[in-house]
């Protein structure tokens, strides 16, 4: 199956490159905000957040007061992340050393690591590193105080949720009420496109945010070079298909579905043998490694880590992934809920998952199994294997909602895997010579600078700090949104006005309750230009002394180019192409079928952004557009207008029966 999205590096090295001090690009663009109380870092998987966190640890331990630095990573295999490291060689005034016995990551079981963490507190060390659970639960019971002068750092922040009953939450909340530790956040999600959001908008206010694209780093690699996004259907039971797309010559990750889950045959293990069948003959297991030898039917013999198996022998598993040196180390990898985050095997090519990934989050920490850069690896894939919806499903338009969900992450990752337009106020006045002035399009860095007659600017600070960091975000959430789902697969049924000006909207404010309207629309205009732009069809051409866009097949000259313009544009209108070519005729019928099959009521905001395209449709054509026409535009028009009607109706009984 074709991808979905590929895209292309530069392969310019710059990522990887080291200033005086050892630091990469990302790292020294960290270090510029150390001295932030708060501090969010948002940077893709392999960038090199974890010895970001040990320059700036470093730094305030040395220069600002803080006493003790502790790393709570969700899981004991990211640990080895922040072990001792010696970063003087590269120029840095202090080494990363952690004491073996406060590497409370490196042992299993929970037993004693909350006493250990207590017993650190009192002690004259610095730097311990835990997972999230051990923190929460020392938390309750030294309480916030407890923390005064110390850095928390917090990686794979995504974990803590504004959710009431986050208890990772409520320890960032209550750190920051009593206000005397800091707190280091970092993710490599850098959307934040699920339900729940990470902190609350007053909370969130109080970090210094530094953000580091998708594209910035992998353009920056030496080797890597392509990046192919794909989903591949199957019927039936997915072992049965998974040798279609698993090609044992990659390095590969394979996740295998939860076993609660409609993909699994509920037996993880017997699904895990499957997979081992078809990869060839089973030889046994290393006793020295843990991992399993397989051979395929060349004679080539492949080392198989099987993490699904949570029995004694999975800490030996883990030890030896930690040890990998080389590329001939493992072969294939499988998976359950592990080595989804923060799990650093730099020569993995491909992360095959199965099942529905209605987390964008998941999804996108999934993508970076795949996506360091290493000697020889010149492409990285991500599939995502997913069940064929049935027609004859009782819950089809549930299946066909979950489809439609990890499509739309297929099509954001487009969002930040290729440079985004960036969008300026348009100045309308000519030269003094009567010419016009000259700033459409300036081109800084591959960054393409569009002026807009229009368009507004930030008003706020606020809006300004949401568009210069959340705007990816924030179109994660829109993706996402079933409205603007349903629309983007129907682009005929939904005027682009009702997208643009109802729909995108309506998650704004969902996500930023605290905005005003004037912010809420200036944060609108910059989703909907930038949707417009980023779609495949848009093309920025220059002809003569004149530059033009091609939007939705149309040449439009760029000095005429407002906001009327693109809001009368949908920004997802490809999505439906892609997933036409890209989906047999039999599934894309079931999927109309169910997206029709939902009904979708006329709301206030909906009915009147249609009455200027009512109108135009009325001049145009002489009559009405009417509630029966085979052509379900008209028909939605129509029961705007009907809606309309009625409220005129309605509103005119009531003003007579007052007089």
């Amino acid at each position: 199956m074709a991808d979905f999205v590929t895209v292309t590096y530069g392969q310019t090295g710059a990522s990887q490159s080291t200033n005086e001090y050892g630091m990469r690009s990302m790292q020294a663009r960290v270090f510029d905000a150390r001295n932030s109380q708060y501090l969010l870092v948002k940077a893709p998987p392999a960038s090199g957040k974890s010895r970001a966190l040990m320059f700036i640890g470093l730094d305030k331990l040395e220069n600002q007061g803080i006493a003790k630095v502790i790393v709570a990573v969700p899981e004991r295999s990211i640990g080895s992340s922040f072990k001792s490291t010696k970063l003087t060689d590269g120029g840095f005034f202090r080494d990363w050393l952690v004491d073996p016995k406060w590497n409370l990551t490196e042992t299993a079981g929970a037993s004693g690591k909350v006493a250990a963490l207590k017993q650190f507190m009192t002690s004259q060390d610095e730097i311990l590193v835990c997972t999230h659970a051990t923190l929460r639960f020392a938390f309750e019971q030294l309480g916030a105080s407890a923390f005064s002068s110390c850095l928390i750092a917090i990686d794979e922040f995504h974990h803590v949720s504004s959710d009431e009953n986050s208890r990772l939450g409520d320890v960032v909340r209550a750190l920051m009420e009593v206000d005397k530790a800091h707190i280091v956040a970092m993710t490599g999600s850098y959307f934040r496109g699920d339900a729940a959001p990470v902190l609350r908008p007053e909370d969130e206010a109080r970090f210094n945010r530094v953000t580091y694209t998708y594209y910035e780093q992998l353009d920056g690699y030496k080797y890597l070079k392509t990046l192919g996004i794909g989903y591949h259907f199957y019927r039936g039971r997915y072992i049965d298909a998974i040798n279609q797309i698993l090609n044992s010559d990659l390095k590969t990750i394979v996740h295998i579905p939860h076993v609660r889950s409609a993909e699994s045959t509920s037996d993880k293990y017997a699904e895990v043998d499957k997979i081992h069948d078809h990869l060839g003959e089973m030889l046994g297991k290393d006793e020295a490694t843990g991992l399993y030898r397989v051979r395929r039917a060349d004679g080539k013999v492949l080392k198989v880590a099987d993490l699904v198996d949570d029995g004694p022998d999975r800490e030996r598993v883990m030890q030896t992934l930690r040890r990998i040196e080389s590329r001939d180390d493992v072969d294939i990898i499988i998976a359950l809920g592990m080595a989804k985050e923060g799990f650093d095997w730099i020569w993995c090519e491909h992360a095959l998952t199965v099942g529905y990934r209605g987390s964008l989050t998941e999804v996108i920490q999934i993508i970076g199994r795949a996506t360091r850069d290493a000697p020889g690896k010149s492409h990285a894939q991500f599939t995502n294997l997913i069940a064929e919806p049935d027609a004859s499903e009782e819950r089809v338009t549930d299946a066909v909602n979950n489809m439609l969900k990890a499509i739309a992450c297929s099509l954001l990752m487009e969002q930040v895997l290729a440079p985004n337009f960036k969008f300026k106020t348009r100045d309308d006045a000519d030269e003094l010579d009567g010419s016009a002035k000259e700033t459409d399009i300036t081109y800084t860095h591959g960054d393409s600078v569009i002026a807009i007659r229009g368009f507004a600017e930030p008003s706020t600070e606020r809006t300004k700090q949401i568009l210069e960091s959340d705007l990816s975000d924030l179109t994660a959430a829109i993706f996402q949104d079933e409205s603007v789902l349903r629309a983007a697969m129907n682009p005929s049924d939904y005027a682009p006005e009702v997208v643009n000006q109802v729909f995108i909207p309506k998650v704004i404010e969902h996500r930023y309750p605290d905005l005003t309207p004037q912010e809420v629309e200036e944060i609108r205009q910059a989703v909907v230009a930038n949707g417009v732009f980023k779609s495949p069809s848009v093309v920025v051409e220059q002809q003569g002394d004149t530059k033009f866009v091609r939007m939705a097949e149309r040449l439009i000259n760029i000095d005429e180019l407002d906001m009327d313009l693109i809001d009368s544009i949908n920004p997802f209108q490809k999505a439906y192409e892609i997933l036409s070519k890209s989906v047999t005729s039999e599934v894309l019928q079931t999927i109309h079928a169910a997206i029709t099959s939902v009904s979708v009521s006329m709301t206030e905001q909906e009915a009147v952004s249609s009455w200027p395209r009512i109108q135009a449709f009325r001049k145009e054509r002489g009559v009405a557009p009417s509630l029966v026409s085979p052509n379900p535009l008209e028909r939605r028009l129509a029961e705007a207008l009907a809606w309309l009607q009625a409220k005129k109706r309605e509103r005119g009984r009531t003003s007579g029966g007052g007089q």
